[in-house]
């Protein structure tokens, strides 16, 4: 039996308290997780200086060609697993086997994640604004002549974990880097990422007092996000809401994303389909940055139709199947409920590709429970005009070209395809669009430049009045 136990420090500790991880469809247990108790997690994050001394000791290169190295380890090498071991087939057999997720989702999450660790540089340039590396060692240095200082916000950086989808293991890789310790609480279906992560940043000379991994309850999780002096949390609304006052902590809740065709573009709508389509369904429909809208000034009617009939033909495959474009919910009742929420709000909507699927919404396939991709009609004012599911969902909804951007609400990414500069600069303009892509570009599209939601440098340092006398 594969047995994971919490990390102290990078040190393992098996707990008398374990947790059975299934599998999505049998229910046998794949693996026993070690659970800790708040009252562990809060005697450890009485030291949070120790990992955070050990990363000092190291330069930002020294710690770049650490994540270059840990991206191959990553990647290509077998890893410690508790007291077993554990390949990138086994890694990939097991995150599938526990969330359902296909075979060519994980692998396209693993390039994913290989990506932010290579291009770890150029990430950091993007988050810090070019600042010489040097600054970031010194804790000091000029710029442009001017004097500038940064100091860390917080001794670690806690994060309590999704299960959804592994991509998102990216967002917190750069604060190791930026030499702040990490505290992870693992989502409770999928250990494997973070766990396998520590492990080949370990293997590549990190030091292991850098990594603390706490599976834990939703209450040792807040206990996380309390002590530490950073965080950064995943979840829908109801997960995530009480920490949104906090600043303390950085929120990644649903996206609301959306592309939006400008009205100089309305009439070649049929050009865009397929940066449509591949905005809602890549990944699976998983994650915050897929489009759940489609905002158009006329053609809506005729631009649902057709991305429904493309999205219809979207069906439940086998895990191993590199034509495999969604997954089955672990949790029957999840899916349940997401489609009782549908159905109960369709009222003054239409669900158009229930005319082109050949069974219900939710369906039931080789003992997994789907959700079959579904395209809604209706107007701004609607529901279900700016909703967000875990699965292939999107809104297409026609509004007046002045009611853009401002009737969008707020917007993790919104992908404007238009020419119109007048147009486009409201968008630049809006203060509730968090990330803008201007033309044909799907919402999934990132830059190693860029941060993908919020700054993850801005997050753990602040820039302090620095001035030094002169001999």
């Amino acid at each position: 039996m594969i047995h994971l136990p919490i990390l102290r420090q990078g040190q393992p500790y098996r707990s008398l308290d374990v947790q059975r991880v299934p599998h999505y469809r049998t229910g046998e247990t794949v693996a026993e997780v070690s659970q800790a108790n708040n009252g562990l997690i809060r005697r450890d994050l009485r030291d949070q200086e120790t990992g955070r001394f050990a990363l000092q000791q190291l330069s930002t290169n020294e710690l770049l060609d650490i994540a270059r190295r840990a991206a191959s380890h990553f990647m290509n090498d077998e890893l410690p697993l508790g007291d077993a071991a554990q390949t990138p087939d086994d890694y990939v057999r097991q995150l599938a086997a526990t969330t359902g997720m296909p075979h060519v989702f994980v692998r396209k999450n693993m390039n994913k994640i290989n990506g932010v660790l290579s291009e770890m540089a150029h990430v950091l340039n993007g988050l810090t604004r070019g600042i010489d590396f040097a600054l970031l060692d010194k804790g000091f240095g000029t710029v442009n002549g001017h004097a500038i200082s940064f100091y860390p916000r917080g001794n670690s950086l806690g994060v309590v974990l999704p299960s959804n989808s592994p991509g998102v293991h990216a967002l917190w890789l750069p604060s190791i880097a930026l030499k702040i310790p990490l505290i992870l609480k693992p989502g409770s279906a999928e250990p494997w990422t973070p766990y396998r992560l520590i492990q080949a940043f370990i293997k590549a000379g990190a030091p292991p007092e850098a990594f603390s991994f706490y599976p834990t309850s939703h209450g040792g999780g807040n206990e996380i996000l309390s002590q530490c002096g950073r965080g950064m949390v995943f979840g829908d609304v109801s997960a995530t809401e009480v920490w949104r006052e906090d600043s303390r902590i950085e929120v990644h809740g649903p996206g609301y994303s959306k592309v939006v065709i400008g009205p100089d573009c309305a009439d070649e709508w049929e050009q865009h389909l397929d940066i449509i389509a591949a905005s809602i369904a890549e990944n699976g429909g998983r994650s915050c940055i897929n489009a759940s809208g489609v905002w158009v000034t006329k053609h809506s009617a005729a631009i649902a139709d057709a991305l429904a009939q493309r999205l219809a033909q979207i069906v439940p495959r086998d895990e191993a199947d590199e034509a495999a474009q969604i997954a089955p919910f672990a949790n029957r009742q999840v899916a349940e409920y997401l489609n009782r929420t549908i159905e109960s709000n369709l009222a003054g909507a239409e669900d158009v590709t229930a005319r082109y699927r050949e069974t219900p919404r939710l369906t039931e396939w080789q003992g997994s429970t789907y959700l079959l991709p579904t395209i809604v009609h209706c107007d701004a004012a609607h529901t279900l005009a700016n909703k967000e599911f875990l699965f292939p969902f999107a809104s297409v909804v026609e509004v007046a070209p002045e009611d853009l951007p401002h009737i969008l609400g707020p917007s993790l990414v919104v992908t404007v395809i238009s020419r119109d500069e007048s147009f486009i600069n409201r968008f630049v303009a809006a203060p509730h669009v968090d990330r803008l892509n201007i033309g044909p570009l799907p919402t999934m599209a990132i830059s190693w430049d860029q941060p993908h939601e919020g700054n993850l440098f801005e997050h753990l340092y602040a820039r302090r009045a620095f001035q030094r006398a002169t001999a």
